[in-house]
């Protein structure tokens, strides 16, 4: 029997300050880096970089911190991803590339596509809007976020007393236990410290207006998922109306972790738009 040949594959690790950064390089072609979220490491696009390794080289890493990237002492500062991304894009020696960050991974690629990398050809921010505040968003969106917070407040209580996680919501856990379980493992991967310290010092640098994204010089694709009670899904679009050429798409049925939760939907999207900047 033939048997067919898969993309190849390689890890490796870089040295940088305070941290070991750890790394998988999948596939062949130009070049995507996704960068998870605080629930996450690189294992959590494994849907991703099956889907897109064919035709891209998929490069998944582990933020600073994040297993099995070296542990910090008190957790790592988010202030320093972009750095790393920066580091781990020359160090690959990445021609071109895009980012796909989620949640968290949207401080790293929005800050990164700030410097206005020359080699940078698309950034995703999926069910994120990284340092940008929501509160800064324009009206009706903006006034929205009162009973968007109020509903996610009184529900992830009772997620979290059901067993299930916030991030992936009670329709995965209903309709795919399986994958809330392969989710809730990857997260105790980094169960060790403290998360929400992190989270809050994440929220704290979570200061840009919208606008800001009008510095970045490539396109940007926002993705938000109707079921999202960490991200308000509706910010996406008041987000991208005042960023030109900036685009705005939606996942229904899906929680925080739609890449994870509805991956055909998400990779559909993602892939449509990255092949705009082949």
């Amino acid at each position: 029997m033939d048997l067919p040949a898969l993309p190849p594959r390689r890890t490796g690790t870089l040295e940088r300050p305070g941290s070991t950064l750890y790394y998988e390089v999948t596939g062949s072609g130009p070049a995507i880096v996704f960068a998870h979220g605080l629930g996450g490491n690189h294992m959590s696009w494994w849907q991703q970089v099956a889907h897109f390794a064919p035709r891209w080289t998929c490069v998944a890493f582990a933020h600073r911190g994040f297993a099995p990237s070296t542990a910090i002492a008190g957790g790592p500062d988010p202030a320093d991803y972009a750095d790393d991304l920066a580091a781990l894009v020359s160090h690959l020696d990445l021609p071109d590339v895009r980012v796909v960050g989620q949640s968290m991974g949207g401080w790293t690629g929005i800050e990164y596509a700030l410097r206005r990398p020359p080699g940078l050809k698309g950034l995703v921010l999926a069910a994120t809007t990284g340092p940008v505040d929501p509160k800064k968003t324009r009206a009706p969106e903006r006034d929205m976020l009162a009973e968007w917070a109020t509903f996610g407040a009184a529900l992830v209580p009772r997620l979290w007393a059901g067993g299930m996680h916030p991030a992936c919501g009670a329709r995965m856990a209903a309709e795919q236990p399986a994958m809330h379980l392969l989710y809730r493992q990857i997260d105790g991967m980094n169960a060790h410290w403290d998360k929400e310290a992190l989270r809050a010092k994440l929220m704290a640098s979570r200061t840009r207006p919208p606008e800001d994204l009008q510095r970045v010089a490539c396109p940007i694709l926002l993705i938000g998922n109707d079921e999202d009670v960490v991200m308000p899904p509706f910010v996406v679009d008041a987000i991208a109306a005042v960023v030109p050429g900036a685009k705005a798409a939606h996942i229904r049925d899906a929680g925080h972790s739609g890449y994870f939760e509805r991956p055909a939907v998400f990779n559909r999207l993602v892939g449509d738009f990255l092949e705009a900047t082949r």
